[in-house]
């Protein structure tokens, strides 16, 4: 077995238990400073895979007997990943004065998490597929409810555990009946078996419930009940990560799956995809509407982006498949740059109301100015990069329209979400700018790592919305490894 394939992983492996080691010899008060060092090391690992893996020449290569994969579509998750974490921990760093005992446990939990992400990536098999994702699932379990002291913090980790081991269990036996039926695992002998089994009933119903599994994993309606509480009580660090790698994972592992595993049944789910993508958009964005608490309405705001990557999913084109990827690269930065303003404004986990927005354009003009762009990039509105997405993902629909009508009304229910989402995303613009509710205006002290992260944010989305064909060739070129 060659470990070079893995060194992505085995490095972060290395770098979570090392910031555990180092804690045990720290003061308290220096303990904070982990989370710069954590920060640091995933930044030498994101310039290491650059350097060291190219996408045009990495091929395809195995490990572990065909179970793990390093082709371009894993590189491509490995460092959007790396780049999430590397965000998600200067907020954390930020985030550390609430956390009364752990924080270095916080920090590692946060690094083992992004090992199962990336291992997720390059699942070639169902073992690798369950194993990794339990990887992810299990430290979100201990990140949501680390505020132990907090009742939402809780309450949100034992919904998410309570629905999470749901979850889990309907994907184990969903396995376990693929395997039963088709005697393999591997995603690569079940496609070339594929049509053996095409029609076994009891093989399609354990398909449709790793399907529901996924559905969880990535807020699909009607499996998406635990985001909204979950993102409510979670601590923002927590939460940001949640909404941006967790969802990206389940969306790699999906893509596997449909496309590497079972192309030839995917085919024949065109409907049901196209149900659930339409379903999924318009019950986020209308459940977003009345909502008063700004993570609460994130989270909404999650299940209907969901339903916008499923667009590109159910087109069964390899343009959608791109459009996925370039979908959650803006996304990435657009969900990270709002959870830091909140992380830095809304002090307190229980309380995350609109209303605490109020006056923040003189409280801080450089995280008012960051909100508003994030909020008109999940709207969809351009240059930013959430419209210039959104538009791939409603290309390549529009263009299945041709051999199924069905996909003009999925386009029809697309964009009536997007007008939908304008009020919500434009209700949190007007309560930074001109609502007079404002208790406090004191300034907000914003330190230099965390305008690092914000101008990070802003590049980004200004950058692949203003310039996207670097990222829409490179998701192209990931996404050519599919069927």
């Amino acid at each position: 077995m060659n470990l070079f394939l893995l060194s992505h992983e085995l490095c972060a492996l290395l770098l979570g238990l090392l910031i555990l080691l180092v804690d045990l010899w720290l003061p308290p008060s220096e303990k904070r400073k982990l989370g710069y060092a954590a920060a640091a090391g995933i930044g030498v690992l994101l310039i290491y895979s650059l350097v060291q893996f190219s996408v045009g020449t990495i091929g395809t290569q195995y490990a572990f007997g065909g179970m793990y994969v390093l082709d371009p579509l894993a590189l491509f998750f490995k460092r959007f990943f790396l780049v999430a974490t590397l965000i998600v921990m200067l907020m954390s760093v930020e985030f550390a004065d609430r956390i009364e005992a752990g924080i270095a446990e916080y920090y590692a939990l946060i690094l083992f998490a992004m090992t199962g992400m990336m291992f997720a990536a390059s699942a070639n098999d169902f073992s690798t597929f369950f194993v990794s994702l339990e990887l992810i699932t299990v430290t979100f379990y201990v990140l949501t409810s680390f505020l132990r002291a907090r009742l939402p913090s809780l309450e949100a980790g034992i919904k998410y555990l309570i629905i999470g081991a749901l979850s889990s269990a309907f994907m184990i036996f969903g396995i376990a009946l693929v395997f039963g039926t088709s005697g393999t695992l591997s995603f690569d002998k079940l496609a070339a078996t594929l049509p053996q089994f095409a029609q076994n009933k009891i093989f399609l119903f354990g398909l449709l419930l790793v399907l529901v599994g996924l559905g969880f994993k990535i807020s699909m309606v009607p499996f998406q009940i635990w985001a909204p509480d979950v993102y409510q009580g979670a601590p923002s660090p927590t939460t940001a990560f949640l909404a941006v790698g967790s969802k990206a994972a389940g969306f790699v592992l999906l893509l596997r799956v449909l496309f590497s595993a079972v192309p030839e049944v995917t085919k024949h789910w065109v409907a049901l995809l196209m149900v659930l993508a339409g379903a999924t958009i318009l019950y986020g964005n209308l459940c977003a509407i009345p909502q008063r608490n700004v993570k609460r309405l994130l989270g909404y705001s999650s299940i209907s982006h969901a339903g916008y990557l499923l667009l590109g999913i159910s087109a069964l084109s390899a343009a959608g498949q791109s459009a996925v990827l370039y979908y959650l690269s803006g996304y990435l930065f657009t969900v990270l740059a709002a959870f830091t303003v909140i992380c830095l404004v809304m002090r307190q986990v229980e309380s995350a109301d609109v209303a605490e927005l109020a006056g923040l354009h003189q409280r801080s003009p450089l995280l008012a100015g960051t909100m508003t762009l994030a909020m008109v990039s999940l709207a969809g509105i351009p240059p930013l990069a959430g419209f210039f997405g959104k538009f791939l993902l409603l290309k390549s629909v529009v263009e299945a329209g041709a051999r199924n009508s069905g996909y003009y009304c999925l386009a029809f229910v697309a964009l009536a979400g997007v007008v939908i989402s304008l009020y919500y995303y434009f209700g949190i613009v007007r309560s930074i700018y001109w609502s007079k509710d404002a208790a406090d205006l004191s300034a907000i002290p914003v330190s230099p790592s965390i305008k690092l992260a914000l101008f990070g944010c802003i590049a980004g989305m200004l950058f692949i919305g203003i310039y996207p064909n670097p990222l829409v060739n490179w998701a192209g070129e990931a996404v050519k490894v599919l069927r």
